[in-house]
């Protein structure tokens, strides 16, 4: 935490519809990766922020639930078009304080707006079942509503993707959504915000509440916040579920991964090497879908890292944003704090008996000299007992483990404790099928190393990588962020009301007759 400087910009919150200037006195720096400079200051809020902002989005809730469905749906294929025409400049904001190269920032954009996509159809999504003559006269039918303001914590790695999942699903449905953005790339929440305001969504319904754990914590324990969506470590989503579950509140809390890619001998060994180099580098490493571990079935590990070590020999690194006009294959690390623990996890396999075979320990770009790089690691005879082993890195660090058959390789995956993804490559139809009848995993690529699914269906894992009940978007989010009434109606058919026929006096258990 740093103090308010009047010499640097304050990043500041979106509250009641507008531009919202902190009062707290406090700030954290955010950085730009690429050359390691403090490029701006972000606020974090106090306890009367977070109640003005809370309270803010409970009065826009109130506006936007009377909103008709076609109103709503309005609004949300307005703020689709709106995006998808400015897309470009949210790509470069994402790189200014991510560090991701432009084109990934431009795929991060892209997934999530095919939510928001999905989102425009809410009318399908969110409508009840009726059932006439349930029983002699009564009829049965449902209906679904929104939950009120619902809270939003989205991670550092993914500013624009994460909150997409979760706020255009929870918008179309009737809620009031507050974002918590991750204080280290805290721009493109305000940026978003700008851009709902834009296409038409009454003030308060979409929220930006900057800050830390403070903030974290005012979410969790106020009585007007009815939901909570995180994505984010293990460690802090399991304190999210069982603090907002303690509160009674509803919890799609989303964790961290150790993702495995299976490699069986009749492989197309090029073909994983492109997807190793990809899965295992892109962004960085910081995504919790990267592949980190390459499980070699023997006896094809050596030229499978000879292929790799070829390809990663030809990575362009450097600073995201490019320049003359050529974009780098991969960026700096968030920051220099996480650049080092990055690092240490190098150290630990190399003391642990693993051998280093590519080391980006001490990289540096010509003229970003005090950039947050790190170079692509690849490391061979990885111990499973190491920490690099076991442990989510969430860097540039892909690990090989040599395996005798299938049966080891599936072992391995299934003993861990994350279920995020996993991936299986070969030629042979029946053991993908088995694989993915038997891997313990919620996520899974068939020749396909970052199994993210469309918006259709649903992104989540089991085990330690997800907590709560419910996954993120598909027709989960839907059934997430509005809750059902099931309604028992009669209504007395006017001639037998007037034969005074209402059926008598009868103390049992009301039976469907």
């Amino acid at each position: 935490m740093s103090t308010l400087s009047t010499q640097t910009r304050v990043i500041g919150h979106w509250i009641g519809g507008a531009h919202r200037a902190s009062t707290s006195g406090r700030t954290a720096p955010v950085y730009n990766p690429a050359t390691g400079a403090v490029q701006a200051e972000v606020a974090l809020a106090d306890q009367a922020e977070i109640d003005e902002a809370i309270a803010a989005a409970d009065e826009g809730f109130r506006v936007w639930s009377a909103f008709s469905i076609a109103k709503r749906q309005g609004v949300l294929f307005a703020f689709r078009e709106l995006l998808n025409a400015r897309k470009g400049e949210l790509a470069e904001l994402i790189t200014s304080e991510h560090g991701k190269v432009v084109s990934d920032a431009m795929g991060e954009i892209l997934r999530g707006q095919e939510v928001v996509e999905l989102a425009t159809g809410f009318p399908h999504l969110i409508k009840g079942a009726y059932s006439e003559n349930a029983s002699t006269g009564v009829d049965v039918f449902s209906i679904k509503q929104p939950l009120g303001v619902v809270g939003v914590i989205s991670p550092f790695n993914f500013p624009v993707m994460v909150p997409l999942w979760f706020a255009p699903i929870a918008i179309a449905a009737g809620n009031a959504v507050v974002l918590k953005p991750s204080e280290k790339d805290p721009s493109a929440a305000l940026w978003l915000a700008e851009l709902w305001a834009e296409a038409g969504l009454p003030a308060g319904v979409f929220t930006v509440l900057q800050g830390d754990k403070l903030a974290v914590d005012g979410l969790l324990h106020s009585p007007v916040v009815q939901s909570i969506s995180f994505v984010g470590s293990t460690p802090i989503a399991q304190y999210i579920y069982e603090t907002a579950s303690r509160n009674g509140k509803r919890v799609q809390a989303l964790g961290g991964a150790k993702n495995h890619m299976l490699v069986l001998p009749d492989a197309d060994l090029d073909l994983v090497a492109d997807q190793a180099v990809n899965a295992g580098f892109g962004a960085a490493g910081e995504r919790c879908m990267a592949i980190s571990v390459v499980l070699a079935v023997e006896p094809v590990a050596d030229e499978l890292i000879a292929k790799v070590t070829e390809r990663i020999a030809k990575l362009r690194i450097g600073n995201g944003a490019g320049q003359d006009g050529v974009e780098p294959d991969m960026g700096p690390l968030i920051t220099d704090v996480h650049r080092d623990k990055v690092s240490s996890y190098v150290d630990i396999a190399e003391a642990d008996g693993a051998t280093v075979v590519v080391d980006g320990r001490g990289f540096t770009v010509d003229g970003h000299e005090d950039g947050f790089f790190f170079g692509p690691t690849l490391l061979d005879h990885v111990p499973t007992t190491s920490r690099a082993y076991t442990e989510e890195i969430f860097g540039p660090v892909l690990s090989v483990v040599r395996v005798e058959s299938y049966d080891e390789g599936l072992a391995l995956i299934n003993s861990g404790e994350f279920g995020n993804g996993t991936a299986i490559f070969t030629n042979d139809g029946g053991a993908a099928r088995r694989f993915q009848h038997e891997v313990q995993v919620g996520m899974i690529g068939i020749n396909v190393p970052i199994p993210v699914p469309v918006a259709y269906h649903s992104f989540g894992g089991w085990k330690k990588s997800l907590f709560g009940d419910a996954k993120a978007y598909g027709v989960h989010g839907f059934d997430f962020f509005t809750r059902e009434k099931a309604i028992t109606s009669r209504w007395l058919d006017p001639a037998t009301r007037a034969l005074g026929e209402h059926g008598g006096i009868n103390l049992g258990f009301p039976q469907n007759t």
